[in-house]
């Protein structure tokens, strides 16, 4: 290690197998920052797998946050409650780290921080997503970016499919390789993600490679299924359609990633996933994504990997709140997408039996967030108990003040990260979310990722829930069993 005069901390370098790189010691933790993992995706890469970067011999300023996967920010109010992050240049296949500066003599944990933001939106980046407070508690985080939107997730005649996810996968490989250079344990590496980061964290749970890649996985709010490739092309073709082209390598390399952009807001309806809008999605290929990921985990792939998950309580608040298309859903509105989504008529009776005085938008939001997320992730628990599977349940229940979002679908996250203070944590839970809430969440991560276990009892048919409400963050045994129950 070398170590330098900046005036902001120290100057560190570490060797990789691609070259050194040189990052910064600051307040205690040190930060290596855009380090590609993989060849800058344009050019002869451009729609085709990850490839390791070219080798270089000086070392690679890492002071700096790397290039974005191209996106655009989010719409309406999603946009003033979720932050996007643009960094210009070709290299946005790269990863963050954040290391503890003290020197230990055993490797440390690692923990791979995959963000979400429906495949189309998010990156490494974000301020929420600074890994300060793990490397500050002795876990080396590492934050990954991957393609996003069409470019790694178009569904092409001629190109590999999920190449988004294939990134996450080559992303974990380059830690396999490196993270030793930063005190970390290549042989005790968590994958975390959130919402469609979650997503893919469950595709690599179903992956054969699985327990190759990591020892541990946490899934926080986010679908485990991915859609047959006939479904998952619709956006694609959308794009083609739109701009006369196509769905081909050829006929969208051809295309800048600016115009597959303009085309994407041409063609988005804006509807969000609880209308049934269109979106990029995984897609069941064969071959990263041979089977659909829940499917192949209630057969018991990544039975060995011991799993954390869980959902918010009002998922569903995030999208239907801020628009105000809470109030604007009817009876009739309920109703269509009550059959739409296969829900008994019975079961939206028990729903609002349970709500007393609740409008039709809050009751669609209720039966989609468990629907959708929490039905699935308990089916998923069960399956893993009987194959003797280590599983641990979680729900966050604190109520965030910010636009009446509650306990909303990403209100969760600033507390995991226990970066209350930052802008982008205030403009989603507001100025005076309670920092022992941080504390115990943020607790019980870092015990997962050090010790592959969590305080609370795993799952068992009890079904215990720890409930994270800010109050006696309680285990609860079967929540809203009833409720789980009427829809299947």
């Amino acid at each position: 290690m070398g170590v330098g005069n900046d005036p902001h901390g120290l100057s560190l370098i570490r060797g990789t197998p691609s070259g050194p790189v040189e990052g910064m010691q600051v307040g205690g933790v040190q930060r290596f920052l855009g380090i590609p993992y993989a060849a800058a995706p344009v050019g002869v890469n451009r729609f085709a797998l990850p490839t390791l970067p070219e080798p270089w011999t000086d070392p690679l300023p890492a002071t700096a946050h790397g290039p974005t996967a191209w996106q655009l920010p989010y719409a309406g109010a999603l946009g003033r409650l979720l932050p996007t992050k643009g960094i210009p240049g070709d290299g946005c296949l790269n990863v963050n780290v954040y290391a503890p500066d003290k020197h230990s003599p055993v490797p440390r944990p690692v923990l791979v921080w995959i963000h979400g933001g429906s495949l189309q939106h998010g990156a490494n980046s974000l301020e929420g997503y600074d890994g300060t407070a793990f490397a500050r508690d002795a876990v080396v985080f590492v934050a990954a970016n991957y393609r996003l939107g069409a470019e790694g997730f178009s569904v092409l005649e001629d190109a590999p499919l999920n190449l988004g996810l294939a990134d996450v996968i080559a992303a974990l490989e380059w830690v396999k390789a490196n993270i030793a250079s930063f005190g970390g344990d290549p042989g005790q590496v968590t994958v975390m993600g959130h919402s469609a980061g979650g997503s893919l964290v469950a595709a690599l749970l179903a992956h054969p490679r699985a327990a190759s890649l990591v020892s541990r996985a946490i899934i926080q709010s986010a679908p485990l299924s991915a859609q047959p490739v006939n479904r998952a092309r619709r956006m694609t073709q959308k794009i083609a359609t739109d701009l006369g082209i196509g769905a081909t390598r050829e006929e969208f390399g051809a295309r800048t990633p600016a115009e597959l952009l303009a085309s994407l807001q041409r063609v988005s309806t804006g509807a969000g996933p609880l209308e049934g809008g269109s979106s990029h999605a995984l897609a069941i290929d064969g071959q990263l994504v041979p089977e659909d990921p829940l499917a192949a985990m209630l057969a018991g792939a990544g039975k060995q990997i011991p799993l954390l998950i869980g959902t918010t309580s009002e998922e569903a608040r995030l999208w239907l709140v801020p628009s105000g298309r809470a109030e604007k859903i009817t009876k009739f509105h309920l109703a269509l997408a009550r059959r739409k989504a296969g829900i008994p008529h019975a079961a939206q009776k028990l729903f609002a039996h349970n709500r007393p005085g609740a409008g039709p938008g809050e009751l669609l939001g209720a039966l989609a967030t468990d629907k959708l997320l929490r039905v699935p992730m308990y089916k998923l628990a069960d399956a893993r108990h009987y194959a003797g599977a280590q599983t641990q349940v979680y729900e966050f229940a604190w109520h965030s003040p910010v636009e009446e979002l509650g306990a909303a679908h990403g209100t969760e996250l600033p507390f995991v990260f226990d970066n209350l203070a930052t802008a982008d944590a205030i403009g989603l839970v507001g100025n005076a979310a309670p920092q022992s809430l941080a504390s115990a969440m943020h607790e019980a991560w870092v015990c997962f990722a050090t010790m592959g276990i969590a305080e609370w009892p795993t799952w068992d048919m009890r079904r215990p829930v720890k409930t994270f409400n800010g109050l006696g963050n309680e285990v609860v045994l079967s929540p809203r069993e009833d409720e789980a129950e009427s829809l299947g």
